[in-house]
């Protein structure tokens, strides 16, 4: 129904910055990178001359090195200081890491990059805390290990210069709005050990950046939006599947329609990536995809799935075989559609409309990453949203992204973090926890309320944390259960293969429910809720288990009434 192609570009260079380290310069031009594309030289310049900025560029744009070479150029410069790097996810903390100790490793210098996540031994922890010049992390570390730790952490906090904050268009919504109230958390702690950290956040393109950047970090953002990167030339395609019983308007399986596009794009050697809606459709889809390849040798174990509940080593593993180019085609959830390298893809499959525009763009954006012709192509679903998609395709070529919306002034959220900040540090009379006008006021009003209960108490002009529980472990940033339920397969040996978040255990590993996990199926025998294990035993099954989910609403109170005519 839509085929847009978007030409090829060229590349436009900026100049390195002249105060730039000689070891620094040298280990770039070893690889390969002798000039910087223009938004590079752009953000670099004005990180330099200590303002907050935000990189929003497409994908594989080089927004790393923006925010790598000014941090590291200070480092070296000044041994003593520090910084901070948050990224959403593991696998992305993982990723940035093995980029920075290629990097660190070419200069030969002495220079520490640490991950500090919950996976971090304890024996690492002591040394990441005094020796790390760049400790990589995610939020929920931040709000939990560290900073009600931060007299463990004095070295990183009284030396702090810089905060990067990755992929910050994934920060919307409830998960953003607590985002902005640790980092308020971290100012007041970076305050008080005489430190005022530089914020750099980077973005895929969206509606407001300046804005969301803004509400996050509340530092004023320089945007820095003008690509400069070459890229190469791409196809994208809506493909509506044909019509299979008009009276009902059913059309053709979505996700058998694209197992079709997806195999001639892998039997012609097309690196592909195929993006699913759930973990059950990832399962389906990688299954088929198998099957139908089954008798050609070039295509033998080089197609996979990869969602979140794989072990993590078995996700490492479908990263670097994207990489070296082992594995061709992957079946994946949104996983991947934050930036983890996984090399040069050229093809990109969507089973389902991604649910918005900007999420359609990030994944389309996985195909093709540097200068080479690509293809994406959107199979459309029989759902009211894909037939609309596919129907009237100026509602998304004309559109721009959507806008990534958060409050961190909402009062539950606020109230959580005022909880966590006052036992990392007594508030004093007049402080605000916030921007704007009304933040002195509303900080007053939830002290006192949490003075009224007991949870403070006011002296001296101080409000002391008084209550014995531990405040930032009960709060989940991501307003989901943070406990995970282990799949455990009991077939030969009782063995560990996979985990699957809390809340939507019971939709897949209910008792005797078929659960598929890397196409292979398994009978789930039992589910324990108590010890949060699931027991499985493999079967060969030809059917799988879909649960159903019913809601009902409830008045719990009404604020409002008003009649509305109707016509």
């Amino acid at each position: 129904t839509f085929w847009q192609h978007q030409p090829a570009s060229e590349p436009r260079f900026g100049a390195f910055p002249q105060i730039m380290a000689p070891a620094l310069q040298n280990a770039l031009q070893e690889r390969g990178i002798r000039k910087l594309y223009t938004h590079q030289a752009q953000a670099i310049e004005h990180i330099l001359s200590g303002e907050h900025v935000a990189i929003v560029t497409p994908t594989a744009s080089g927004k790393t090195l923006c925010y790598n070479i000014p941090i590291i150029n200070q480092i070296l410069t000044d041994p003593e200081a520090r910084a901070l790097y948050l990224f959403p996810t593991k696998a992305l903390s993982q990723d940035q890491m093995h980029e920075i100790h290629e990097l660190v490793t070419q200069m030969g210098v002495d220079l520490k990059v640490y991950t500090f996540d919950g996976d971090t031994p304890q024996s690492a922890r002591k040394a990441i805390r005094s020796a790390g010049h760049i400790v990589v992390t995610n939020p929920d570390m931040l709000h939990q290990g560290i900073l009600p730790h931060h007299t463990l952490w004095i070295k990183l906090f009284e030396n702090l210069k810089y905060i990067v904050i990755d992929e910050i268009h994934h920060y919307r919504g409830v998960f953003g709005s607590h985002l902005a109230n640790v980092l308020r958390r971290l100012h007041r702690i970076a305050t008080f050990y005489g430190s005022s950290p530089q914020f750099i956040c980077s973005s895929a393109t969206i509606a407001n950046p300046q804005e969301l950047a803004e509400n996050i970090t509340g530092m004023p953002i320089k945007v820095i939006d003008d690509n400069g990167a070459p890229r190469g030339e791409k196809h994208f395609i809506f493909y509506n599947p044909p019509v299979v019983n008009a009276e009902l308007g059913i059309r053709a399986s979505s996700v058998r329609e694209s197992r079709k596009i997806a195999q001639h794009f892998l039997t012609e050697g097309i690196q592909t990536i195929i993006f699913a809606r759930s973990r059950t459709r990832v399962e389906l889809l990688t299954k088929y995809l198998q099957e139908a390849v089954r008798g050609m040798k070039k295509l033998k174990g080089r197609i996979t799935g990869y969602r979140g509940g794989y072990l993590p080593n078995e996700r490492r593993a479908v990263e670097k075989g994207l990489r070296n180019g082992d594995i061709l085609g992957v079946v994946s959830t949104n996983a991947l559609e934050l930036g983890i390298d996984i090399g040069e893809l050229h093809a990109c499959v969507m089973s389902g409309y991604p649910g918005t525009i900007a999420s359609t763009w990030q994944q389309a954006g996985r195909a093709g990453r540097k200068t080479d012709a690509s293809i994406a192509v959107l199979c459309a679903t029989s759902g009211p949203l894909d037939q609309f998609i596919v129907n009237h395709p100026q509602f998304f070529s004309e559109r721009s992204p959507e806008a990534a919306i958060v409050d961190p002034d909402n009062l539950l959220i606020m109230m959580s973090h005022i909880k966590c900040a006052a036992f990392e540090l007594p508030f004093v009379d007049g402080e605000k926890f916030g921007i704007g006008e009304t933040a002195v006021d509303a900080t007053r009003d939830i002290l006192e309320y949490l003075q009224e209960k007991h949870i403070l108490h006011h002296a001296d002009g101080k409000w002391h944390w008084m209550a014995e529980t531990y405040p930032a472990e009960a709060v989940s940033l991501r307003s989901a259960s943070t406990e995970n339920v282990v799949i455990i397969d009991r077939t030969a040996d009782e063995r560990v293969i996979g985990e699957i978040d809390f809340i939507t255990a019971p939709l897949y590993v209910h008792q005797d429910a078929i659960y598929m996990h890397g196409t292979e199926t398994y009978h789930v025998d039992r589910f324990d809720w108590q010890r949060k294990k699931a027991y499985v035993r493999h079967v060969d099954s030809d059917y799988y288990t879909d649960a159903q989910v019913k809601s009902t609403l409830k008045v719990l109170d009404i604020f409002k009434e008003e009649e509305i005519e109707s016509g």
